[in-house]
């Protein structure tokens, strides 16, 4: 507690069993985790958003590593800083080993001369670098240092990395809070973990200033809410439960706003949910759905865009996925709409849970075999294409339900076409009737 540390800083990981998240790089078995725990670690850049963990597997390694280990900050340092280390690796009084572990934290910020001044050494195997930045390294990095690395991107930390992360600062008697009696609501750990952004520092400082930054006795139990989270992270707590009425309400109001045909409640209302954190899969499903449902063959193209941004904000994530998810809810919001289809599958739906329906036609069936058309199978079927506007003047109800009509165009958008082809293809059966 009297530590000048801040909190974030005291509660790095010491060792790979107390890192949280990045598993694709550090499970069991996964070759940095390999490379860590044999010592056997060549040159790496980590790049990632801040709070990820780039820092911390740095201070791993050099705790678990054998070699000497050197640190620069890009922004600080110059080329003779480079050349005084590489020098000293080589230097036997120095290291004996004869290499060197050097992290160079925002390694992006080097210019070329101060990257060329490290290739020597990364090359004769005497420095083992590793670079952490925030930037692409494939376009911010000499390709040199790139072809002589091995890169591993770190991701946003998940929301339950975040809470395992907070809690552990809570509970930890050495480093965090674990000799206060201290709890935090659920609600305010859920605040917290999405409004984090994946960024552990975030969320720490923001625990820090919970309970460091009020004023209270510390020696009395007490608990940290929701609205003092909300302060110290000076963000505006949206009134949005994600597994209550908030998340029904909202995306109620989203959808009935698309299907109302207001682009801008719609975004909205999506712009709501974004910022209490829901889950953007589950927001594009929702889109999709309208889409289908509201817009249908009004619209055709409509689903399509929704499914296609589903797709792909499924792959690129937040923050980039707002964009796509709007460009989505103004496309259904913005079609004419038609419901049409919806009914008609449930009609259809319908007739065949509570009615006899009869079987298929036999001239439909398919008849995979000889015997199956002596049978009767596909007999009397008519090849639409072998008549004139490719209609043939077919029944293809069961005769039980002949005449029902399930799908009834509204006359919306593209429907206006529907109806006027659905014209065309009765005049044609009349006009190709008892023509074979």
């Amino acid at each position: 507690m009297a530590s000048k540390e801040p909190l974030a800083y005291r509660m790095c990981p010491r060792s790979i069993e107390e890192f949280y998240g990045q598993e694709h790089i550090l499970g069991k078995g996964k070759l940095l985790y390999r490379m860590i725990k044999a010592d056997r670690l060549s040159s790496v850049i980590f790049f990632g958003p801040p709070g990820t963990g780039k820092t911390s597997l740095a201070r791993i390694i050099a705790e678990t590593t054998a070699c000497g280990f050197e640190k620069l900050n890009a922004v600080s340092s110059g080329v003779s800083d480079i050349k005084k280390i590489c020098a000293d690796a080589e230097n036997k009084m120095i290291y004996p080993g004869g290499r060197v572990v050097l992290f160079i934290d925002e390694i992006h910020r080097f210019n070329k001369a101060q990257q060329d001044a490290l290739l020597p050494s990364v090359e004769n195997g005497s420095v083992i670098l590793i670079g952490a930045t925030t930037e692409n390294p494939f376009f911010e990095v000499n390709k040199a240092i790139i072809s002589r690395s091995t890169v591993f991107q770190l991701h946003p930390l998940t929301e339950d990395n975040i809470k395992s992360i907070v809690k552990h600062a809570i509970c930890d008697k050495e480093r965090g809070y674990g000799n206060l009696d201290i709890t935090i609501e659920d609600d305010a750990l859920d605040f917290l973990a999405i409004t984090s952004s994946g960024d552990a520092r975030i969320a720490l400082n923001a625990l820090e200033l919970a309970v460091m930054g009020t004023e209270r006795d510390l020696m009395v139990p007490f608990t940290i809410t929701r609205d003092e989270i909300s302060e110290c992270l000076q963000r505006k707590v949206v009134q949005y439960d994600k597994s209550g009425e908030g998340h029904y309400d909202n995306i109620s109001a989203m959808i009935k706003s698309m299907r109302g045909s207001d682009p801008d409640a719609a975004v909205f209302y999506l712009a709501r949910a974004l910022y209490a954190g829901e889950d953007i899969n589950f927001l594009a499903r929702r889109i999709t759905i309208c889409a289908s449902e509201d817009v249908g063959m009004a619209n055709p193209n409509a689903v399509l865009v929704a499914t296609a941004v589903q797709e792909a904000v499924r792959m690129i994530g937040m923050p980039e996925a707002r964009i796509l998810l709007s460009q989505a809810a103004v496309t259904v919001a913005t079609s004419p709409k038609s419901n049409a289809s919806y009914l008609a599958m449930d009609a259809a739906l319908s007739d065949v849970r509570s009615k006899d329906t009869g079987e298929v036609p036999f001239y439909l069936r398919n008849a995979a075999t000889e015997g199956m058309k002596d049978l009767g199978y596909h007999q009397g079927y008519k090849y639409a294409h072998d008549f004139e506007g490719h209609v043939a003047d077919l029944e293809y109800l069961p005769e039980e339900i002949r005449g029902t009509k399930y799908y009834v165009p509204s006359g919306n958008g593209y429907e206006k076409t529907v109806i006027e082809y659905l014209k065309f293809v009765e005049m044609m059966k009349e006009k190709n009737k008892n023509k074979d």
